[in-house]
């Protein structure tokens, strides 16, 4: 096994983690300030003038919630975050569009792809690397890929998100860059690809613990996520570059993921990493877990 990392996305031009605590977070997008639910946030806090500040709050009654804001807040805005433009909006169920936690598995994705001994032997074979992202969301990983130069097949279930995965290449300048959108059930459609015989070299997911796609389709970890793995081996070439799986909200350790990366590393050589996704404070003093991850890397 391998010792657990901790990955550390740290304050940038357009991003902050304010303070947290007491339950909450409080972050910048930009020059908006928001606070939100984090239960992982099981401490006191330690700006507490500053939560008043907040532009936009996230007020929950029960399982309802919905957003305050001072009226400043537009509908949408947007910033950068590791190199890429995001559309930042306050949607439903606290979300704002983008997991910041993620910035260093887009580093990892982009050196992968520009930095294997792989990649000039691929790109002989086949042109351009073939990466497939499962619940793609808003694009992050997608845009991290297309701009490492990877040919990127984005799948996800709602068609909200593909669209706003789509307003995220275009405000990153990558509207040029061979991206599929697929609005699809994540089993199914590896299924299929696995039928019509094509292979990626790189894989990402990000399964949540319970969903459903676009035709009513249930997704529950517990039951599906063995399954989807058995059927993404299937679809990997025969000179895999790398396999990322993330993990919210899961009850899971990050080695119950690394566990079934074991394999890749028999078969094809290469180091596995797993451990926290976490988001340090503004003065460094403390880092809000916001996941888990496991990664394989040729």
């Amino acid at each position: 096994m391998t010792n657990s990392t901790i990955l550390v996305t740290k304050k940038s031009k357009d991003y902050e983690l304010i303070d947290s605590g007491e339950g909450e977070k409080l972050e910048r997008f930009g020059k908006i300030v928001v606070a939100r639910p984090d239960p992982q946030a099981l401490w006191r806090k330690l700006k507490p003038d500053l939560w008043k500040k907040a532009d936009a709050i996230f007020l929950r009654e029960g399982r309802d919630g919905g957003w305050s804001t001072n009226g400043k807040v537009p509908d949408n805005w947007f910033i950068e975050l590791g190199g890429l433009k995001f559309k930042i909006h306050l949607s439903a169920f606290k979300h704002v569009g983008l997991f910041p936690e993620q910035v260093e598995n887009w580093g990892w994705m982009m050196k992968c792809l520009t930095t294997s001994p792989l990649t000039p032997l691929l790109g002989k074979e086949r042109g351009k690397s073939q990466v497939l992202n499962l619940f793609g969301y808003t694009g992050g990983a997608s845009l991290a890929c297309a701009k490492a130069g990877a040919e990127v097949c984005h799948v996800d279930g709602s068609k909200v998100a593909i669209n706003w995965a789509k307003d995220n290449v275009e405000a990153s300048g990558l509207s040029d860059k061979p991206i599929r959108w697929i609005l699809d059930d994540a089993v199914k459609f590896v299924t299929r690809e696995i039928k019509r015989g094509r292979k990626y070299d790189g894989i990402i997911m990000d399964p949540p613990a319970f969903g459903h796609g676009p035709g009513g389709e249930m997704w529950k970890i517990e039951k599906d996520f063995l399954i989807l793995m058995d059927l993404c081996f299937q679809v990997l070439s025969d000179k895999p570059l790398s396999f990322l799986i993330n993990g919210y909200a899961s009850g899971y350790s990050a080695l119950a993921y690394e566990n079934n990366l074991l394999e890749l590393k028999k078969k094809f050589g290469g180091e596995i990493e797993s451990g926290e996704l976490t988001i340090e404070e503004s003065g460094g003093a403390r880092i809000l877990p916001c996941g888990i991850f496991a990664r394989w890397s040729s």
